[in-house]
């Protein structure tokens, strides 16, 4: 048990792949180490939750979405695709529902699957047997790392169950600040406020390039025509979130896109909401926010990046002041070209503003479920949190969420109008 806080991981010397984005095009040696340090963040996050859980008189449940059905579906998901899927090394080629060996645990897909289906009819594992099943499949997974073809559609899947199990780490901690766990945690303080930053117009060129492992929602690489635009070199903070709220911001409809306040509306029929979620106090004389953290009360000073904030309140907020979210493309370009000026990310996930939808040449991976069913419902999230491991640190990562999403460690930074 880590006696300090975990914070962000970094890299041990630059261009160390084990802890970066180069991951994606590392061969088995390097792959083994972070598959073990995936395993190892998620079993160490579980020990922190169910300590937390014990001192609250409390077990863990494995009701899905939990922190322990969480840590049990990322051993799922690398056996699915790795230990069960015989036609694994056709990588990217493989089809979405291969032939598949049966789980060494019995009951792992009414456990622990994608819809846990069958988990209402059965008693839901607990801790032990949760990491017991964790400890046994990464061994097999390793040995048969071992002996898979050094290519990248050999690879595939290692990368994918490697990738997938650093974001269900993240979301299990997400969790444990849902339930009010008191986990030890590390948050980057955000910088002094600096000038909003000038981007020449350009032709940007996002999306991937062929090689090593692509998530499918961003495939490919094709050019955009950007014009000259003006971007908040930090996300917004608490202090200019509480302007917002001190000037009845949650209670003027003109400042809400129409979904948005019918989302408002929906919640004002039970507590109401004058603030993100976990907040307890905002506004008022001095400008406080008090907001819970990990089941502690935490006074927040204001240059702090406005964190659990849905995409429905960072619009909001942007129509109120007079400016607008960035375009993902438009965010992408000064992240990757600006870092020197002053563009500060990787303290919460940011919203932008585009709808997510598929790219120039777009095909479904053989994880068919992960972006396809939310083209054109979700909203696009770039950036990282303090929570995301270092290997999904990537400014050209494409993430996303439902625009009412709260739950995760999200923010915003906002674009002249």
């Amino acid at each position: 048990m880590p006696a300090s806080p975990l914070a962000p991981d970094m890299p041990a010397r630059a261009g160390d792949a084990l802890h970066t984005p180069a991951v994606r095009h590392a061969g088995p040696d390097v792959l083994s180490l972070a598959l073990m340090d995936a395993r190892n963040r998620v079993l160490q996050w579980l020990a922190l939750c169910e300590t937390a859980a014990t001192a609250r008189g409390e077990a863990l449940t494995a009701t899905p979405g939990d922190v322990l059905w969480l840590a049990g579906h990322a051993g799922w998901f690398a056996e699915f695709w790795i230990g069960r899927n015989t036609q694994r090394y056709q990588g990217p080629a493989c089809p979405a529902r291969p032939l598949r060996l049966a789980s060494t645990e019995a009951c792992a897909d009414d456990w622990w699957g994608d819809t846990a289906h069958g988990a209402a009819r059965r008693p839901l594992p607990d801790a032990a047997t949760t990491r017991a099943f964790l400890l046994e499949q990464l061994e097999s997974t390793l040995e048969l790392l071992g002996k898979a073809p050094q290519d990248d559609a050999g690879l595939y899947f290692y990368r994918l169950a490697l990738l997938h199990e650093d974001l269900r780490s993240e979301d299990m901690l997400a969790q444990a600040q849902r339930c009010g766990m008191h986990v030890p945690f590390a948050a980057r303080e955000q910088g002094r406020s600096l000038p909003a930053l000038s981007i020449p117009g350009t032709r940007w060129s996002p999306g991937a390039v062929p090689g090593g492992f692509v998530f499918d929602n961003e495939q490919w690489r094709h050019e955009v025509e950007l014009p000259e635009f003006e971007i908040d070199a930090q996300p917004v903070s608490w202090a200019q979130f509480v302007e917002f709220v001190d000037d009845g911001g949650y209670d003027r409809p003109q400042c809400w896109h129409p979904e948005g306040w019918a989302w408002l509306q929906q919640l004002a029929q039970g507590d109401g909401r004058r603030g993100p979620r976990y907040v307890e106090q905002i506004g008022g004389a001095g400008g406080a926010v008090l907001q819970q953290r990990f089941g502690r009360p935490v006074r927040l000073a204001g240059h702090q990046s406005a964190m659990h904030v849905t995409w429905w309140e960072a619009d909001a907020w942007c129509r109120w002041a007079g400016r607008r979210l960035p375009a993902e493309v438009e965010w992408e370009c000064a992240a990757v070209t600006a870092a020197r000026r002053g563009f500060d990310w990787g303290q919460v996930h940011e919203w932008t503003a585009g709808t997510l939808r598929p790219w120039p040449g777009f095909s479904p991976g053989p994880w068919a479920d992960y972006s396809q069913p939310w083209f054109g419902r979700a909203r696009v999230l770039r950036g990282a949190s303090f929570a995301t491991r270092g290997r999904l640190r990537d400014a050209r990562f494409r993430g996303f969420a439902d625009p009412a999403d709260d739950l995760r460690f999200v923010g915003f930074r906002s674009c002249a109008a």
